[in-house]
């Protein structure tokens, strides 16, 4: 990637910092803060080809909508895997930032899962020229995360972050503005919901939708016993009589259900541990262990790290917003973007 030796983010205010997440993708723009927020879904009409909605509006159509019109995730695993939707999506999401009024072609810095391929990479990079960016620098979640989430990463010491988003969990290790190492698993938030509704289906004999499997994991969703242990109605489609159904599934029984998942996202954290260096090791038991996005939030989580690795743990301050507010950091110091951005 061509640095210049003067900033490509200096004067104007609308260059954005994008999250492009599996699940939701959030938009910073320089000055103003997020101003995007928003599930990466497209809603096509495949009759006519157009897009009927993006968005909010269009996690509002999941499993509701007639035939003739699909939902599409275009992100997968936090990659692209759909690259004809991604970009209109982008660009939705651009204009949408700068209030549909794109009179200059926005510098972008957009984040990407620390384990990407070179193919995906290029992905990424041609949606975004092609949502009309006129730069665009690459930086890994893990490093953004840890940036938005206030960790002292330019210092020679071990930080150990664990980003958790909708497709991928990311375990890195960083030192002097540097991923000393980096694990992606691509195991988060959306094999959670995956987790509730086979877990559901084979119990309960009951089918139910991505939402409903989303609202019971925010709602009963715990990674280790929580003080009390409630329980919740849950609507969906008898298997057996092909009618809808209410059952009452209990916090004990959805944390059953998430066990393998949560098993997944300690054993990467427990490899990082292994394979970092002593001394750095030595500042990670000091520091303890930082946990960002979305799945910081399932109650709990930190309990049972912190009972796995002995270690301090901590979730960040705002762990959704941890990795956009990283990049939208990157857009005021172009020093700390040179020397994070990769290739």
């Amino acid at each position: 990637m061509p640095f210049s030796l003067r900033s490509p983010f200096s004067f104007l205010s609308n260059d954005l910092a994008i999250d492009l997440g599996t699940a939701y993708t959030l938009v910073y723009v320089k000055g103003q803060g997020i101003v995007v927020r928003e599930p990466s879904i497209v809603a096509m009409n495949m009759k006519t080809g157009r897009i009927e909605a993006v968005g909010t509006e269009a996690k509002e159509m999941l499993g509701r909508t007639p035939g003739n019109i699909q939902a599409i995730k275009p992100m997968k695993d936090g990659v692209i895997a759909d690259f004809e939707h991604t970009e209109k999506m982008l660009d939705y999401f651009i204009k949408k930032a700068h209030n549909r009024k794109l009179v200059v072609r926005p510098r972008i810095v957009i984040c990407v899962p620390s384990q990407i391929t070179q193919v995906e990479k290029r992905a990424v990079r041609d949606s975004a020229y092609r949502a009309k960016a006129s730069y665009v620098a690459m930086v890994e979640e893990p490093m953004a995360a840890a940036i938005g989430a206030g960790m002292p990463i330019t210092e020679p010491t071990g930080n150990l972050i664990v980003d958790i988003g909708g497709g991928t969990t990311d375990v890195a290790v960083i030192s002097m503005a540097g991923i000393v190492y980096s694990r992606t698993v691509r195991v988060a938030g959306n094999e959670m919901d995956e987790a509730i509704i086979q877990f559901v289906k084979k119990r309960y004999n009951l089918l139910i939708g991505e939402r409903t499997a989303e609202e019971v994991k925010i709602r009963l969703g715990s990674a280790y016993p929580l003080e009390e242990e409630n329980s919740a109605e849950i609507k969906g489609r008898d298997l057996v009589e092909g009618i809808p159904k209410t059952v009452l599934v209990s916090a004990e029984e959805i944390r059953e259900a998430l066990s393998e998942t949560v098993s997944v996202i300690i054993d990467a954290v427990k490899q990082a541990l292994e394979q970092t260096p002593p001394e750095l090791a030595a500042d990670i038991v000091d520091r303890g262990i930082v946990l960002t996005g979305g799945g910081a939030l399932l109650k709990n989580l930190d309990k049972r790290l912190r009972e796995e690795t002995g270690l301090p743990v901590l979730i960040a301050d705002d762990p959704l917003s941890s990795v956009v507010l990283g990049a939208g950091k990157m857009l005021v110091d172009f020093d700390l973007l040179k020397r994070v951005a990769i290739e």
